[in-house]
């Protein structure tokens, strides 16, 4: 009888071993199949008089291959990789919106600049006057387009936040139910691999969308975390995630915490990896950086035509107007928090220094600083209601903050989405300059006046002034002049100035360009220009067209504005694409080294079948050898 009880349980034992090898092939292709194996045990010994003689086989368990360590390793570079992925595809859609060429921005801007060069030329064509309307409208118009495109895009990645996050919460839901699962099967002797592989696929979906850390129980089940130490799943109760609008700029999302009714906002640094992290990352530094840029480009152009705009006459004698409608002053945001109740406006005051960045008032004891949010960078703490900082001048309009009240303000947010051209008629274009240089007829002819227009509104714009050049090349200016003047090279007497041909004289509020080389006693009279020379006179026209070279964006030239927009932008993508591709490169190997180990091997396979198959008709064998040899005892026994 133990002779059969031994080749039963070997059939039985290898015929168990071919099902699971069948369950292996079923599986190769299934995502986070972990390969199974059928351990066996000795069934052990009876004794008898002359030793022991074992019973047979016994199938311990089947044992999935696994390690917990590669698992993980393989979730969390997935997790990496998946941040870097989609943020890199977010950037290739932001970079779309920045095409080069005669399509794009920078093209725009020069040939509104550019479109001057014929005005300046012939200051009473009325069809150069109308192309520089045009191009001017062109360019407002790009940039208007250019806006809708950045905020559409901002609009569908919040879709895809909240798509992602109700994905979170719901693979949240699957894994408590898998977990109770695990709990009720744990009762037995042997681990529910099936379950197991499941639950591991789920948390690396998971992963997929936002970077977690686990804690395994002792009953089976698996706790998750998420931003450090929120618990988005402990044991089989489930918490979740939610879209919120920031407290302070509404225009902004949030993801928070919500574990019953509390909610925690998620500072978007501690999110870590994952399409979630990635997604926030793009929206909340990315977007909103690109949208600086573009609105710095925006608000520093309109506002460094219109000044100079506002400093021409045009056709019909009047002073000139705003070219560009002014971008409204941007208002603060207070934060919730605040037990002050301060209203803060900013506006520009030198459109060469903007900076593209918000900021934050900051208001203590000490009084109140200007923190600039790109880099932290902050000034002083100071009293008073009116701060400047970068080229934007912050104003307190009403009422005061408290200790410890923060208001942001973001200036260049809507300046690309809201400008708009504020001249339609050509004749109201001013071109001609206010005042008008006349040099003497007794001059020698060595020098030429390139250029004389107002670079600023002085008092002392129209005082007539005279500049009379010594031997040794210096100048002297005689006529009423103004305080802010820069002193004398030399003091003289008479105090002069040196002369550099092709280097502006700016005095009085206005800029003189001489090219040449002087002789002793020439002398240019600068004085208001006289009614009706505006027709004539284009001294304006060049001014704007001066433009073009001042150094407008940290250096950069205003002309070349969009060159450092686009090269921000195409850092960005760069830097995002090495990211991705480095990433998933470690991810790739992570998870070959987990599948080396768990995945389902099929040459290894066919060869465990052959092994298995061979012991089962062995034991069949076994097991008819067996009931042969009882057949043939109680035949002779029962004679």
């Amino acid at each position: 009888m133990s002779s059969l009880n031994i080749g039963a349980r070997a059939l039985t034992t290898n015929l168990a071993a071919l099902q699971v090898i069948g369950h292996n092939i079923a599986n190769v292709n299934t995502a986070g199949y972990s390969r199974q194996s059928v351990q066996l045990t000795t069934a052990g010994a009876q004794a008898f008089g002359n030793g022991y003689i074992g019973k047979g086989v016994d199938m311990a368990t089947v044992e999935r291959s696994h390690n917990a360590y590669l698992t993980r390793e393989a979730q969390l570079t997935a997790s990496v990789a998946a941040a870097d992925s989609v943020r890199y595809s977010r950037l290739q859609a932001l970079e779309s919106a920045f095409p080069l060429g005669a399509s794009g921005l920078g093209a725009a801007l020069n040939d509104t600049l550019n479109a001057w060069n014929d005005v300046a030329s012939a200051p009473n064509n009325l069809t150069a006057r109308v192309v520089v309307i045009a191009k001017g409208e062109e360019f407002a118009s790009r940039l208007r387009n250019t806006a809708g495109q950045l905020d559409a895009l901002s609009r569908s990645t919040q879709q895809q936040v909240q798509g992602t996050v109700d994905v979170i919460n719901g693979l949240a839901q699957d894994l408590a139910k898998i977990n109770q699962r695990i709990v009720e099967s744990a009762g037995g002797e042997h681990t529910p691999n099936d379950l197991f592989d499941q639950r591991d696929q789920m948390l690396g979906e998971l992963s997929q969308h936002i970077q977690t850390s686990t804690i395994f129980d002792k009953d089976g089940a698996v706790s998750v975390f998420v931003a450090g130490s929120q618990p988005l799943l402990l044991g089989q109760r489930a918490s979740q995630l939610a879209v919120t609008r920031d407290a302070t700029d509404n225009s902004r999302i949030g993801v928070s915490f919500v574990q019953g009714s509390v909610s925690t906002p998620l500072p978007d640094s501690t999110l870590g990896g994952g399409g979630l992290s990635g997604l926030m990352n793009f929206l909340n530094t990315d977007l909103v950086g690109v949208q600086n840029l573009l609105g710095r480009m925006a608000l520093a152009s309109a506002t460094s035509v219109n000044d100079q705009h506002r400093l021409g006459i045009d056709l019909q004698g009047n002073p000139g107007q705003d070219f560009f409608i002014p971008p409204a002053a941007a208002t603060g945001l207070p934060a919730p928090t605040n037990t002050g109740n301060a209203v803060v406006s900013a506006s520009v005051s030198d459109p060469t220094a903007l900076m593209a960045s918000d900021y934050e008032l900051r208001f203590s004891a000490a009084g109140v600083s200007v923190v600039r949010l790109s880099d932290g960078d902050a000034s002083v703490p100071a009293p008073g209601t009116s701060f400047v900082k970068d080229g934007l001048t912050f104003n307190i309009d009403a009422g005061a903050g408290a200790a410890g009240d923060r208001i942001l303000v973001r200036p260049f947010e809507a300046a690309a989405r809201n400008l708009q051209l504020a001249i339609g008629s050509p004749d109201r274009l001013a071109a001609a300059s206010p005042v008008l240089v006349t040099p003497a007829l007794a001059n020698s002819g060595g020098l030429s006046v390139e250029s004389l227009y107002a670079s600023s509104g002085s008092a002392s714009l129209t005082n007539p002034v005279s500049l009379t050049f010594q031997a040794n090349g210096t100048f002297e200016v005689s006529g009423v002049m103004d305080p802010a003047n820069p002193p004398p090279d030399n003091p003289g007497p008479p105090a002069t100035w040196n002369f550099a041909p092709g280097q502006p004289i700016v005095l009085n509020g206005w800029s003189l360009t001489l090219r040449g080389s002087p002789s002793p006693g020439d002398r240019f009279d600068i004085a208001a220009a006289p009614p009706g020379s505006t027709a004539q006179n284009a001294g304006n026209a060049s001014a704007v067209l001066a433009l073009h070279d001042r150094p407008t964006f940290e250096g950069v030239p205003l002309a070349d504005g969009y060159v450092s927009l686009f090269s921000d932008v195409g850092t960005r993508v760069q830097g995002a694409k090495f990211a991705a591709d480095f990433s998933g490169q470690i991810a790739t190997t992570a998870e070959t080294a987990r599948t080396n180990v768990s995945g389902v091997n099929l040459d290894e396979e066919a060869a465990r079948l052959l092994q298995y198959q061979q012991a089962y008709q062995a034991s069949a064998k076994f097991l008819q050898v067996a009931q042969s040899t009882f057949d043939s005892l109680l035949a002779t026994v029962g004679r």
